[in-house]
């Protein structure tokens, strides 16, 4: 007896992020989950030539896409930075709410600027971004950037040091989870009121 061959079909997945929806192909809509989406947010983001990667969460019922990276294209750059500027960038990793996340800024003086004055910004950004980033989750992290917040608000406070010309955010790329150390702060509260308990027994057995 011949056995039927699967096919693969196309299955419609949620992009909660920038309220669009594509379709993936696979052999049921399970099989899509832990996979990952590329998306061309170029015409989204008006030209600015940008790459989002996305983590499909998929069960029987819907599919939904979460982003994962983020990333400005080296073609973008290369237009942004002209002759007579500085560029400072810089790379570190942070924890938001519910992420461990890589970011990498990138920013371009109006004018040629001393190594000190480039090592400021420098500093200066990693502050305030570590500052901003540690209260939002990595959904909130990514809406903010793509409706441009994150780079207007830390480009105001970099302009009291050097006027710029360009602030953006080049790759910003979740890393792992914090869950675990979520579950360890929600324990701690536990294991303090357990010791405690402790304590008063021994103080009333002496």
């Amino acid at each position: 007896m011949a056995i039927a061959k699967r096919k693969k079909r196309f299955y419609d997945v949620e992009i909660p992020l920038i309220g669009k929806e594509t379709q993936l192909r696979d052999f049921d809509r399970v099989s899509l989950n832990g996979k990952f989406l590329k998306y061309d947010l170029t015409r989204y983001l008006r030209g600015k030539n940008s790459i989002l990667v996305f983590k499909v969460k998929a069960d029987d019922e819907k599919a939904i896409a979460s982003p994962r990276s983020l990333m400005l294209l080296p073609s973008f750059l290369r237009r942004m930075v002209r002759k007579g500027t500085n560029y400072v960038e810089d790379s570190f990793f942070v924890e938001c709410n519910d992420a461990k996340i890589q970011i990498k800024p990138f920013i371009i003086t109006r004018r040629k600027v001393s190594r000190a004055v480039r090592k400021a910004l420098r500093d200066k950004a990693k502050e305030e971004l570590v500052n901003y980033i540690k209260e939002k989750s990595v959904d909130e992290l990514f809406d903010d950037i793509l409706k441009n917040q994150l780079q207007k608000s830390l480009s105001l406070k970099l302009k009291k040091i050097y006027p710029l010309s360009l602030c953006e955010i080049r790759i910003l790329k979740v890393i792992g989870e914090v869950e675990e150390k979520v579950k360890e702060e929600k324990e701690k509260p536990k294991k303090e009121k357990v010791e405690e308990k402790v304590e008063e027994d021994k103080v009333k057995k002496e």
